[in-house]
């Protein structure tokens, strides 16, 4: 019940005033989110970053600047914090580039209202929001680079175990700990227990680095188009 009152405290950077009209209005309607500070640059962003908020919105446009050249900065500032980038225009190349400085998350800013709260309370729980496009960019960008010659990791691979590889897979389904135990009848401790045993297996140290092995090694498919890019835009 207390996680439940917990308010989620976001610093909003941007400076496109009629979607960011938009977006303050939806967080405000909000019971379990809160805007702490807004910037429309990147020296305001810096400074409100001192106060540490849980999640950073930031717009990638900021007219004369661009997002993410002071985005590791923010992080550097507020370590706590976690960065959920904001983009107009498919862009793979700059979301790929956002998530390696640091971002957990990419949402578009054409999504439907209750698919950008998701992304907020995902990313603010320590998961990452990314969407298929980015994915198999991702995809395309490793299998690129891969030499065409016996794949070292597949000692790595062939280690894990039947459950191991079950847990994955629920993982790419972008199930939670507690839904990947109900959907395999094991406590979420023990789930927690076999993410340890596979971030150690395969030498990845989170869930995205896990995301993004996987769909590189074949141990999962890239998922269809989300109903989730389809919807009515917010205000802008």
């Amino acid at each position: 019940m207390e996680s439940q009152l917990r308010t989620i405290r976001i610093l909003l950077v941007g400076d496109h005033a009629l979607f960011l009209a938009g977006v303050r209005s939806l967080i405000e309607d909000d019971r379990g989110l809160t805007i702490v500070g807004e910037a429309t640059n990147r020296a305001e962003a810096l400074r409100w970053a001192e106060q540490r908020p849980d999640l950073i919105l930031l717009d990638l446009d900021l007219g004369g600047e661009f997002g993410l050249d002071f985005l590791s900065e923010l992080l550097q500032i507020s370590e706590t914090s976690r960065i959920l980038v904001m983009t107009g225009l498919p862009d793979p190349e700059l979301d790929l580039r956002a998530v390696r400085l640091g971002a957990s998350g990419v949402v578009s800013k054409t999504v439907k209202a209750e698919c950008f709260l998701k992304a907020i309370r995902k990313v603010h729980a320590g998961e990452v929001w990314l969407n298929p496009t980015l994915v198999a960019a991702v995809v395309t960008d490793f299998q690129r680079r891969r030499p065409a010659k016996r794949d070292p990791e597949e000692e790595k691979i062939a280690s894990l175990t039947a459950r191991e590889l079950e847990v994955i897979a629920c993982l790419n389904e972008g199930r939670r700990s507690k839904q990947i135990g109900e959907r395999l009848f094991i406590s979420e401790k023990t789930v927690r227990h076999y993410f340890t045993s596979i971030f150690d297996k395969l030498g990845v140290c989170d869930r995205l680095e896990l995301i993004i092995y996987a769909y590189k090694h074949g141990l999962t498919k890239i998922p269809a188009t989300s109903s989730m890019e389809q919807a009515k835009p917010l205000p802008h």
